[in-house]
C-alpha cells in the first residue's frame, strides 16, 4: 500500500503544481488571453455571399403573369444601383447593385411566346435576372445603354430581376419593363 499512497501524493503535487503554472503564466505581465477565434463561414455562406439574396420580398413589385398577358409590356419603376458590383456574380456581369433583395419578382405561366425583360433610363443602366431555375443572366448595352434579356423558350416559374447602374454612384431611375413583344431595335 505505501506504493499507492506515494503515487496518489505525487499525482496530487504534480496536479496542484500544473494548476499553479497554468495561473501565473495568465496573468504575468507578458501573457495574452486567449482569442475567440472569428468563426469560420461555411462554403454555403461565401456562396451566397457572392450572389444576390433572391428570397426576401422584392423592393418594388411582384408581377404575376401568364403568356399573353396585357397590357403588354407591363412596367415598374425602380431606383438602379447599389452598393456591390454584380461581377461577383459573374464576371461577364457589369454594374452596381444591391444585393439585399430583388427590384421586382416575376412570378410566369409559360407560353407560346418568348419573355423580355428590360430596363429604360436615362443613364447606363445593367440588368440581372436570376431564372426558375437558378441560372444568373447579366446584361449591359442590350438596346443603346439599356439593358434587356431575352428569354427565348421561357421556363415557368418566379424570376428575380435587380437593376444596376454601370458606375458606382447615386442610384438613377429606370423603368423594368416586361414583354412578350420583341424589343424594337
Amino acid at each position: 500500500m505505501p506504493t499507492r499512497l506515494a503515487a496518489t501524493a505525487t499525482l496530487a503535487v504534480m496536479l496542484a503544481a500544473g494548476a499553479a503554472l497554468s495561473q501565473t503564466a495568465q496573468k504575468g505581465p507578458s501573457a495574452q488571453q486567449p482569442q475567440a477565434a472569428a468563426p469560420k463561414q461555411t462554403a454555403q455562406q461565401q456562396q451566397q455571399a457572392q450572389f444576390p439574396d433572391w428570397r426576401p420580398e422584392p423592393r418594388y413589385r411582384t408581377l404575376n403573369l401568364r403568356a399573353d398577358f396585357q397590357p403588354d409590356p407591363q412596367e415598374v419603376p425602380v431606383d438602379a444601383g447599389g452598393d456591390r458590383e454584380a461581377t461577383s456574380i459573374r464576371p461577364d456581369c457589369l454594374g452596381w447593385i444591391d444585393f439585399s433583395r430583388p427590384d421586382v419578382d416575376v412570378n410566369y405561366e409559360a407560353g407560346q411566346f418568348p419573355l423580355y425583360f428590360s430596363a429604360v433610363s436615362q443613364s447606363d443602366t445593367t440588368i440581372v435576372v436570376n431564372d426558375p431555375q437558378g441560372n444568373w443572366h447579366c446584361n449591359d448595352d442590350f438596346e443603346g445603354l439599356n439593358p434587356g434579356i431575352v428569354f427565348q423558350r421561357p421556363l415557368s416559374g418566379n424570376y428575380n430581376i435587380w437593376v444596376g447602374t454601370l458606375s458606382r454612384g447615386p442610384t438613377q431611375r429606370a423603368t423594368v419593363r416586361v414583354s412578350e413583344v420583341p424589343p424594337r431595335r
